[in-house]
């Protein structure tokens, strides 16, 4: 299979993926007090579904698949995968329980620890994010189904669109802004004359540093792989790079620990 056949899939998925979440999300029976995982609770629901939806449409690619709602595949196993799909079914649970909707569907392809594509889709906006190696990467708003053009870039918007703003914007989390982060930003706000922060939940930062609407967006705080890789290909594609803090690397996949280290992206 080539690259754009493997982008299809992995495009179809997200959206049946974030259909399933909507189902749940959108339920008046739901109920979003539940502020941790519980059996039954609508989040492990809207998860569990979107995770079997995707894992039906990738086993058509018979590429093995980590998923943060699979099951623990071991080191041992893991690292013999030269490619695999990274997946996090639902990325932003502090948001989905805050119904605010700023919650996304996460799928990338790893090849030898380096994210070549990645999918993001945000079922609320109904918006889809894009990108690989040699292809680039692309917005795709008012996607409802996954019946989608044969062609997907000839209908999306090239990223990173041109900077209209001469202030340095600077992407932070909705819910999780550690001291680091605040510290860092103060440096940046030293470094440029106008800094304006916008707050974003799950992968939605990176996307937006891909999309040239924020600089750059500093994470000194715990993430996990699935968390970053599909934004991370995206945000290659786009021209972007996920930088360790002393800028002396991008970030790798598929570690023995998936805890990722402190990043920026810009």
């Amino acid at each position: 299979m080539e690259n754009k056949t493997y982008l299809d899939i992995a495009v179809k998925a997200a959206v049946r993926g974030g259909s399933e979440i909507l189902r749940i999300y959108n339920d008046p029976d739901s109920d979003f007090l539940v502020e941790k995982k519980a059996d039954n609770s609508p989040l492990t629901i809207a998860d569990k579904k979107s995770h079997h939806v995707i894992l039906e449409f990738l086993s058509e690619t018979h590429i093995p698949v980590l998923s943060e709602e699979g099951r623990s595949i071991e080191f041992s196993e893991r690292k013999k995968w030269d490619r695999f799909w990274m997946v996090d079914p639902l990325d932003g649970t502090k948001e989905f329980i805050k119904q605010n909707g700023e919650f996304t569907v996460n799928i990338a392809l790893i090849k030898n620890g380096k994210p070549v594509l990645g999918v993001i889709y945000v079922p609320v906006l109904k918006t889809l994010y894009f990108g690989a190696e040699k292809l680039g990467a692309f917005k795709f708003e008012n996607v409802i189904s996954e019946t989608l053009p044969e062609d997907l870039t000839k209908n999306a918007e090239k990223l990173p669109k041109p900077k209209k703003s001469k202030n340095y914007f600077v992407v932070g989390s909705r819910s999780h802004m550690s001291p680091e982060t605040e510290e860092y930003i103060t440096q940046l706000q030293q470094k440029h004359h106008r800094v304006e922060i916008i707050s974003k939940g799950s992968s939605l930062k990176i996307c937006m540093v891909a999309e040239g609407l924020a600089d750059e967006y500093p994470r000194f705080g715990p993430t996990m792989e699935w968390d970053t890789a599909a934004g991370h290909a995206i945000a290659n594609a786009a021209g972007k790079k996920l930088w360790l803090t002393d800028f002396s690397e991008e970030l790798t996949y598929n570690k023995e620990n998936l805890l990722n280290p402190y990043f920026i992206v810009k």
